[in-house]
């Protein structure tokens, strides 16, 4: 099953060395002279408009996916429909990969906005990642980096109440997308998300998290209009969200060498 959005195959329209968000991909681990080898292995590129899935839950994915443009939540839905958002894929995340590459998808991709997502095929990808061991050092770096921001988001959904919930998630997307982007973004970014996507997130009704976004607005942390996130006073969110010098070491990790770069966001 192919992603139904159309696919451009000339690689002369956004080559590998152009890559806005290289820093942050499994590609990353290549030096510029051997992104020829990324050039020959890769499939081409996918265009997304909004409000369009790339792949289903249960459905016999043969690509593989590097975020270019755009953002994209990762779900898992129950029978009766209900949905459980497990990711906000942002630029230089890596999907469509799960630990059984024969099996069909556990999981969904549906885009939020726009998206350009860079192609590789699935059914030749562990051979070429044994080819080149580099890129298996840097797959296991962002896995291993998904799976503690998992945690973080477990522990926050499990134990956290709802007012923390919604904190923890803004300052950590606010800090994510900040960091992907080269241009000053000051104290807002976009944020596409509706309250629905939130609460599905967070496991909360989208009225709850009506009242928590009200709450965090009058005490003057955050504000969010017309989908546009501004943090008012990030040290006061990052107390009440409970969000450590360790989680920001996590997300300003971009995997040099799996240690973390010192700088902070100002």
């Amino acid at each position: 099953m192919h992603c139904p959005c159309p696919l451009t195959r000339n690689h002369e329209v956004n080559p590998c060395a152009n890559c806005p968000v290289r820093h942050w991909t499994i590609c990353h681990a290549l030096p510029n002279d051997e992104l020829a080898i990324l050039e020959s292995f890769k499939t081409g590129d996918r265009v997304c408009e909004a409000d369009q899935e790339i792949y289903s839950q249960g459905d016999d994915l043969d690509e593989l996916y590097t975020v270019v443009e755009g953002w994209i939540y990762l779900a898992k839905l129950l029978e009766d429909g209900r949905r459980q958002i497990s990711q906000i894929a942002l630029p230089g995340d890596f999907i469509g990969y799960q630990a059984n590459l024969v099996r069909p998808m556990d999981h969904s991709a549906h885009t939020l906005t726009p998206v350009r997502l860079c192609v590789f095929p699935r059914d030749k990808f562990l051979d070429f990642i044994r080819e080149h061991p580099e890129l298996s050092l840097r797959l296991t770096w962002m896995i291993a980096n998904y799976g503690e921001l998992g945690r973080d988001r477990l522990l926050s959904v499990g134990r956290q109440t709802a007012v923390e919930r919604v904190a923890h998630f803004l300052l950590e997307l606010y800090y994510r997308v900040r960091l992907r982007d080269p241009e000053p973004l000051g104290s807002s970014i976009k944020m596409p998300l509706t309250q629905e996507h939130i609460g599905d997130a967070l496991g909360l009704t989208s009225v709850h998290v009506n009242r928590m976004l009200r709450e965090l607005r009058e005490r003057k942390l955050v504000q969010v209009v017309d989908q546009t996130l501004t943090i008012i006073d990030p040290d006061g969110l990052a107390d009440v969200a409970g969000f450590d010098e360790d989680m920001m070491d996590r997300l300003l990790d971009g995997g040099e060498g799996f240690e973390c770069r010192s700088q902070r966001i100002e």
